[in-house]
């Protein structure tokens, strides 16, 4: 079977989400990241989620698409998808308590070297309508054909760098505990059991389980907010990044920050990649963009 192209224009229900201090709390600390302004509940302004936060309440409407898929492909096709690419744009921090609605749709479907390119976008506003976040997510179904035509999405402009740096401009190691996963899993309430069982990712072909994507981006998000935004999360307007090598558990990540460049936007791109313990590009071609200060 294959990846059905007609399956573009597909949307999900909306979902509602009750977004409230102690889950933005619990993903933050899932990361180890104990910014106040994400565990402070007594600042006059209360907590902050972490920019990469919106995954969690994204979820939901991926596991419905899924469930699509599944209609159209076997059980061993539908197992061959991998995250490929993340793009989360920022149009409002995201405060507790909050109720949020999220939907999702296929926005296109087309042929690549490795398999069947699927690109989902989500929307989540706010109880009145107001926009939260859109992100983008690219999704390999590897060795799977497409059938049907061609239906490439139209994808928002992500910058490059104009230069490449004789070495970055920093390099931050950061340890990944035995446990990440299973604690990443619970903080995010994101269940996908290649990431915690052992049976299913060895069914999958997985030498060990590995840790989320999402995670390996938020943990080198967290050191970029840290090392160019001072501390504060607010800062961050979109995050993209490309996956690549995996990351077992226990490892050791390394955050390379490759250079920072101003946009005619007057908005700071950060530019990095995250490398796995054995050398490999877990996150590639990564940009952090921030507000023009």
């Amino acid at each position: 079977m294959a990846l059905d192209a007609s399956l573009v224009g597909t949307r999900t229900e909306p979902h509602l989400s009750e977004v409230d201090e102690r889950w933005t709390m619990a993903y933050a600390a899932g990361l180890g990241d104990m910014l106040d302004c994400y565990m402070d509940t007594r600042r006059p302004e209360g907590v902050i989620a972490h920019p990469l936060f919106p995954v969690c309440f994204e979820w939901p409407t991926a596991l419905l698409l899924r469930a699509k898929h599944r209609e159209k492909m076997s059980a061993a096709e539908a197992a061959r998808g991998v995250h490929a690419t993340h793009h989360t744009i920022i149009h409002r921090n995201l405060r507790p308590p909050l109720r949020v609605t999220t939907r999702a749709v296929i926005d296109g479907i087309e042929q690549r070297k490795p398999g069947a390119l699927e690109v989902t976008r989500f929307e989540t506003v706010d109880d009145q309508g107001v926009p939260i976040c859109t992100t983008f997510t690219g999704n390999i179904y590897r060795q799977v054909e497409i059938a049907g035509e061609e239906r490439p999405a139209t994808m928002p402009v992500v910058p490059a760098p104009t230069r490449t740096p004789a070495r970055p401009r920093a390099e931050l190691r950061v340890p990944i505990s035995a446990g990440a996963a299973h604690v990443y899993t619970e903080c995010a309430r994101i269940w996908n059991p290649i990431h915690t069982d052992a049976k299913v990712a060895a069914a999958a072909g997985l030498p060990a389980i590995m840790l989320h994507g999402t995670a390996t981006l938020a943990f080198a998000v967290s050191q970029i907010i840290a090392t160019e935004a001072a501390n504060d999360p607010t800062l961050v307007a979109e995050i993209y990044a490309r996956f690549g090598a995996m990351v077992f558990m226990p490892s050791e990540l390394t955050v390379r920050i490759m250079s920072r460049e101003r946009g005619a936007d007057g908005r700071d791109a950060i530019f990095f990649e995250a490398l796995s313990s054995e050398g490999g590009r877990a996150v590639r071609d990564g940009v952090v963009i921030l507000h023009a200060s």
